[in-house]
């Protein structure tokens, strides 16, 4: 098994697909029906590298349209993209549409980058006129009131088909590659919001007393993304503990040394020093229980925090619960803490599109290096780390109960982008994105989790574009430039999206 083998992996998502074109060309230019179907099977094959593509195939009546929706709809897709592949009426498109609920994405991929105008017939011309008729599906699907979106670019083809009169390679021209880049983006999106709907959340514990940014109503979170709530007792996790055997210990230490290293006593923070035998024990111990819980109640993501009184069994596990939930987020299971729900949620989305989403707050800006770090006490996206991550014994975790082991580590350096998922004052879900750029500048040697990031505007005026959009005051990291990604996510989910 991979170290980071998904417990539960992320749900293909179901894609729509379906040509469109106009019948009375067939008998008028032979062959040109047959070239059409061939470039969408061409559209089909690279869809389902990211997807289960049900390809409905050509509609070139009415009637047809009204089929392909019926069957697009049994399909339960989660989106539908609408290939022109030359001029067709739109009254073939908007019964499609109509019947089948799923979002409509409209292809305007051109197969040629420039007509063979000395020898191009008008055969040659339709296989071509892909865009002709996208204007009038963008104002008939306005005036029924369906959204949609157009992805305009090049077909992207390695070889040109037989019949053609000109070139048709394309792939590796810049209109190709932003179209397909686009495609990709919507079908990742519709992963997330496929995985999201089937998705089972555990709430383990309560929030931090006092963190008002944190608090979520459970309906509101199920009704806008589809995901269960389901709410979990220390007791549950205490029960599980009591089946933990030593070959489970074992395992968990085994991974526990893979993916981290053990480290000494800090230099400078006389609360974080090396592990004792004794700390590493119990978290594995913890881990092995945390991983049976997950198994138990089939979670897809988890929030927890307990406080826990002084000296009681409690305290004492949740003490414990950093490596393991970090070994979890490694593994597909997103982890936030303090219960913070809606990070969970970031962290899942990040995850879901293999970007990482790591739990992150402000830990401290450095003017000198115009960098904000990003960080927290636990857990950690491990496998988006800069290096091995570090372990630390902790004399204590600030502002909370017990003593045990703690993450120190980075996000890898170059490009990041955090996802905030707040909440307004009508109650609605809203995402956030800053794009930036992990640096190496110097952390802390204090057992947190620690990424300087410098985005494109200076600290204080990114600090005051971002408050301004009452984020809370936790978000993800996730690797890459993502707020498009972002973006389509939250247009799927019909949750408002910010790129600051």
């Amino acid at each position: 098994m991979s170290l980071f083998t998904p417990i539960k992996p992320t749900r293909k998502p179901r894609v729509g697909l379906y040509s469109v074109g106009l019948r009375a060309y067939w008998e008028q230019f032979p062959g040109l029906r047959d070239r059409l179907v061939a470039y969408g099977k061409f559209i089909e094959q690279r869809l389902s590298a990211w997807a289960e593509v049900y390809n409905y195939g050509f509609v070139d009546t009415e009637a047809e349209g009204r089929g392909a929706g019926e069957w697009l709809q049994a399909q339960n897709v989660d989106l539908v993209f609408c290939h022109v592949a030359t001029y067709a009426t739109s009254s073939m498109v908007l019964p499609v549409h109509q019947i089948c609920t799923a979002p409509a994405i409209v292809l305007n991929l051109q197969p040629t980058a420039r007509l063979n105008y000395a020898q191009s017939t008008t055969g040659e011309w339709l296989a071509l006129c892909n865009a002709c008729a996208v204007p009038e599906f963008a104002n008939t699907l306005n005036r029924g009131a369906i959204p949609f979106r157009v992805v305009n670019g090049l077909l992207g083809l390695h070889e040109t088909p037989a019949i053609s009169l000109t070139d048709e390679v394309t792939y590796l021209r810049p209109e190709a590659i932003r179209a397909w880049r686009e495609i990709e983006e919507w079908v990742r999106a519709a992963g997330v919001k496929r995985t999201l709907r089937h998705a089972r959340f555990g709430f383990l514990g309560n929030t931090y007393s006092g963190m008002l940014d944190m608090y979520s109503d459970f309906t509101m979170v199920q009704a806008q993304t589809g995901l269960h709530v389901e709410v979990l007792e220390m007791g549950d996790l205490a029960r599980l503990m009591k089946e933990v055997t030593p070959s489970d210990v074992r395992a968990k230490r085994d991974e526990m040394e893979a993916m981290f290293e053990i480290s000494g006593d800090s230099p400078s923070d006389p609360i974080a020093r090396r592990p004792t035998e004794e700390q590493i024990a119990w978290s594995c111990r913890v881990a092995a229980a945390q991983e049976k819980l997950v198994r138990a109640f089939d979670l897809d993501a988890l929030c927890y925090y307990y406080h826990g009184a002084p000296g009681e069994m409690d305290e004492q596990i949740q003490a414990g619960f950093i490596v393991g939930h970090s070994l979890l987020t490694a593994r597909g299971i997103p982890c936030a803490g303090e219960g913070d729900l809606k990070t969970a949620v970031a962290m899942k989305i990040c995850d879901c599109l293999g970007v990482g989403g790591s739990f992150s707050e402000i830990v401290v800006v450095d003017y000198e290096d115009q960098t904000i770090l990003l960080g927290h006490d636990g857990p950690f996206h491990i496998a988006i780390a800069q290096g091995k991550p570090i372990l630390r014994g902790m004399g204590l975790y600030h502002g909370k109960q017990g003593t045990g082991v703690s993450v120190e580590a980075k996000v890898r350096q170059g490009p990041i982008t955090t996802l905030n998922v707040t909440q307004t004052v009508d109650g609605r879900l809203k995402l956030i994105s800053s794009e930036g750029e992990a640096t190496n500048g110097p952390i802390m040697q204090i057992g947190n989790t620690q990424t300087p990031v410098r985005f494109s505007l200076p600290p204080d005026d990114y600090m005051t574009r971002w408050f301004g959009e009452a984020p809370t005051h936790h978000c993800a990291m996730a690797i890459g430039h993502d707020a498009a990604l972002f973006a389509k996510v939250g247009e799927l989910l019909h949750i408002p999206h910010v790129t600051l």
